[in-house]
């Protein structure tokens, strides 16, 4: 326990046969749970996991088909064994596995549901792949745990000492991903939102539904948009950027604009949810009006810049209108950014070096 919480580890694995023994064997001491996750994979990540069960225990694993759905294996002697209840009796190592292969988005909501259904007051993420300094746990999950915020991540990018070792193509890629994010999020002030190092309570687990957020690459991205239309605070805990020998599986030529169709379609989600379903707020009608209007105004230039038969009879070419609805457009976008932004400035807190 930490200051009398309970706090659980998801830890989602993808043939990490040679890291995810070492993740599990270094988590704090202080964690009661740890979830460690088999997303399918193809190599002896399974037999590093289970290896690592207690030993004063049964060596169980849960095969889960899709969300919800359970299956508790046999032990060794063919009996049904079930959950004892309790975290204090527990296992501290929980086993399970995917049947299928279905996303690190989705190992890391198998572990939340888990730890979501056992009560666990604070649950944290570490990556199967050793990216993730064990000693840096106690500062992610602090915030969650004092209550200062529902859901704390990492943040590698907003202090130079710490993205020394992260490349020039993948700052990039950072950079970009975390602007999207903060305009599909809400959550303006949020910087590194793909940084996987992260806590939530289980305040925001029960209010956010879990199950249906994205499953692969960008979870955590797509996590945040929902933390937002549920008010739920998150905080940006600095921490410097680690690189090992592991092999990251993302590309990010193929990831960036597949992610950024993904936060596109949840900026929608999240102004329909918020501003509409959930209240009849002007921001939803600002934005509308300034995408429209500026789509109009950049269509009117390109017309005009291709009619062959160049001004009009009273001389005007209809630039200066086309600029006209341009401008007033980006200004609308401008506003409805501006009252964004307002609306959810209590909504993020950061955690200094």
């Amino acid at each position: 326990m930490y200051e009398d919480k309970t706090v659980a580890v998801v830890v989602p694995a993808y043939n990490e046969e040679a890291f995810v023994g070492g993740v599990i064997d270094t988590v704090p001491d202080f964690v009661d749970r740890v979830y460690a996750v088999d997303d399918c994979s193809t190599d002896d990540t399974w037999a590093e996991i289970t290896a690592r069960a207690d030993d004063d225990r049964e060596r169980v694993g849960a095969l889960v088909d899709g969300a919800g759905e359970v299956d508790v294996a046999d032990d060794a002697d063919g009996r049904q064994v079930e959950s004892d209840g309790g975290v204090a009796n527990g296992p501290r190592v929980v086993p399970i596995r995917h049947r299928r292969n279905r996303g690190v988005g989705a190992a890391i909501k198998t572990g939340y549901c888990a730890a979501r259904d056992d009560g666990m007051d604070v649950t944290a993420v570490m990556a199967g792949d050793g990216q993730m300094d064990p000693a840096m746990l106690e500062r992610v999950v602090e915030p969650v745990v004092d209550g200062r915020a529902d859901y704390a991540k990492g943040d590698r990018l907003s202090y130079p000492e710490y993205r020394g070792e992260m490349s020039g193509w993948r700052s990039f890629g950072n950079w970009l991903l975390t602007y999207l994010t903060k305009v599909a999020s809400g959550y303006w002030g949020v910087v590194d939102p793909q940084n996987g190092y992260t806590a939530i309570s289980l305040r925001a687990l029960e209010a956010v539904d879990v199950e249906d957020v994205y499953d692969d690459y960008g979870f955590a991205n797509a996590l945040l948009v929902r933390l937002n239309v549920a008010g739920m605070r998150v905080a940006d805990v600095a921490m410097p950027a680690v690189y090992g020998d592991e092999e990251s599986h993302i590309r990010y030529a193929t990831f960036v604009p597949k992610l950024s169709a993904l936060l596109a379609h949840n900026f929608l989600w999240r102004l329909k949810t918020k501003y509409l379903v959930r209240d009849c707020h002007p921001l939803a009608f600002l934005y509308g009006l300034g995408a429209v209007g500026t789509g109009a105004g950049l269509v009117a230039a390109l017309r005009r810049g291709g009619d062959s038969e160049g001004a009009s009879d009273d001389g005007n070419d209809g630039t200066s209108d086309a600029a006209t609805r341009t401008l007033v457009g980006l200004l609308t976008l401008a506003l409805a950014t501006i009252f964004d932004r307002l609306d959810d400035e209590d909504l993020h807190v950061r955690e200094e070096p």
